[in-house]
């Protein structure tokens, strides 16, 4: 029988290879500066496709030049962008793989030399500078900024969107009572706080009708953050809206000690699906083979998101595929070292 890990999987209007989805992780190659994507980003990009990943997502991608997390990072606030990362998704597609691109606004965790924005006035640390507290002017300007990328996406023939609500960037800032302190109609109760998001996901779905991800931090490691409960508040707000899967990781709100281990947020991923109903994606030191498909069987998510494992491996599914027993199609150049 087929493992389960190498199974189709079909979400909204698209149907992926295999199960396995190259986390997006950041790259800091943009050598000119200006958000550009260039060799080093077409060779990333497509190796991973060429290892038989199922879906292939690029770094959290800049919506506003002030919203990158270094200077370095990718950008689509310019239509100057859509060629080069058009080159990506070709060199993606040419091996069977799907697309994801993840959008995203690092806030007050942009370690930038302008001026940085956030919901709330409050610095990350101390080596990163204090944010302006974003008018309401602002936020409408940032939900824009979302639905032209979403445009530009398009545009790039991408497949999937991811929205980047994780890891403490400005989705997340907004999100948790740790880092909004606003007294508006974007802060306080927790139907507030996913006001922003709300207004970004129906943004990005006027011009958008493929699949949408939305990237969560499922626990924000210190007292007083988000719980599970406003967490299953919040993912029954985003499956009413239509979004299709969430990806499920956790951290990166505050500065707080975590201690990892293999598989350690998969009972967020577990919790979301179980209790709301909609679909996840599993994140966070899976490195095996075994693991993955265990964790699909019992289903305890639908997708797996491999990180760092494919950078030291980009052809991890191939090693996957080994350790359960499964033949795994692989390019044709290749056919003479693949089995």
């Amino acid at each position: 029988m087929k493992p389960k890990l190498f199974t189709t999987y079909t979400i909204k209007n698209l149907s992926l290879k295999n199960r396995v989805v190259m986390s997006p992780m950041c790259m800091y190659s943009s050598t000119t500066q200006d958000g550009t994507a260039n060799a080093f980003h077409f060779a990333h990009y497509e190796s991973r496709a060429a290892g038989q990943v199922g879906l292939v997502m690029t770094e959290a991608t800049a919506v506003v030049p002030e919203g990158r997390i270094s200077h370095e990072d990718l950008g689509i606030w310019s239509d100057d962008h859509i060629e080069g990362l058009k080159i990506i998704n070709e060199g993606i597609h040419r091996h069977g793989a799907a697309s994801a691109i993840q959008l995203a606004h690092a806030g007050r965790k942009a370690n930038l030399k302008n001026d940085i924005y956030a919901p709330s006035a409050l610095r990350f640390n101390e080596q990163l500078q204090t944010p302006l507290e974003m008018s309401t002017d602002d936020i409408h300007h940032v939900v824009m900024a979302f639905k032209e990328a979403a445009r530009r996406a398009k545009e790039a023939e991408f497949d999937t969107i991811e929205l980047h609500g994780a890891h403490g960037y400005l989705i997340n800032q907004f999100l948790s009572p740790l880092t909004n302190h606003r007294n508006d109609n974007y802060g306080g109760n927790k139907e507030n706080r996913y006001r922003f998001l709300r207004e970004v996901i129906t943004a990005v779905q006027e011009v958008w009708e493929g699949p949408l991800l939305v990237r969560i931090s499922a626990d924000e490691y210190q007292e007083g953050g988000n719980t599970m409960q406003d967490f299953l508040y919040y993912a029954g707000e985003m499956k009413e809206q239509g979004v299709d899967l969430i990806d499920v990781s956790s951290g990166g709100v505050v500065p707080a000690s975590i201690n990892p281990f293999p598989g350690y947020q998969l009972t967020y991923a577990e919790t979301i699906k179980r209790e709301t109903g909609i679909a996840t994606g599993a994140v966070g030191l899976i490195t095996h083979g075994l693991q993955a498909e265990e964790l699909l069987q019992n289903e305890r998510a639908d997708l797996v998101f491999i990180g760092r494992a494919l950078l030291r491996n980009p052809y991890w599914s191939k090693q996957a595929a080994d350790e359960l027993g499964f033949s795994l199609e692989g390019p044709r150049q290749y056919a003479r070292a693949w089995k």
